[in-house]
């Protein structure tokens, strides 16, 4: 049932904001492209964001930090020539094909904390990892940032050291009490 609420809920928007364009969804036949493209669009969307627990604020604010992070990356291998993505620095269709697809993945580790918030009984799991991953996307975007040139204020260069800092010691803690 709740599948079925996320499902209209997200049809509703997004015919909302496509009537909005609805002349411009028209074929040469005259024959409305809503029906065909849109409609299924939605109900794709919808099954997406409620099958990833919802779209509410934090997931909004995870997919913006991911489409930043994706253009800002775009941007400095394209415009700035600095990607340490790839050797020359520059657009690299693999890399920005992998890109896509550690994102995607990133979506589905949010899926399975949602799954494991609903068979323990508890409601943090997920947004325990859609934090993680906002820190990640948001430490990519600075770092990109700065290799654009443009200055990044000191505090949130020190936070970013701050978090380093701790996913290194989480990984080196990891590492010791992983069985071999």
């Amino acid at each position: 049932m709740i599948y079925v609420i996320g499902v209209f809920t997200f049809l509703l928007h997004f015919n909302i904001l496509a009537s909005m364009y609805y002349k411009k969804f028209v074929n040469i036949r005259g024959i409305v492209m809503r029906e065909t493209i849109l409609i299924p669009i939605g109900i794709l969307g919808g099954a997406i964001s409620t099958a990833l627990g919802g779209w509410d604020t934090a997931l909004q604010a995870l997919v913006y930090f991911m489409v930043i992070d994706y253009l800002s990356g775009i941007t400095l291998a394209s415009v700035f020539k600095k990607s340490k993505k790839s050797k020359t620095g520059t657009l690299n269709s693999y890399v920005g094909f992998k890109g896509i697809v550690k994102k995607c993945m990133m979506l589905l580790i949010v899926l399975i904390g949602y799954q494991l918030d609903h068979v323990i009984g508890w409601d943090f799991i997920r947004n325990a990892v859609i934090i993680a991953f906002i820190a990640n996307e948001l430490i990519s975007i600075i770092e990109n940032a700065g290799l654009m040139g443009v200055p990044v204020p000191k505090p949130i260069i020190q936070a970013l050291e701050i978090l380093k800092k701790k996913g290194d010691n989480e990984d080196e803690d990891n590492k010791r009490n992983t069985p071999n």
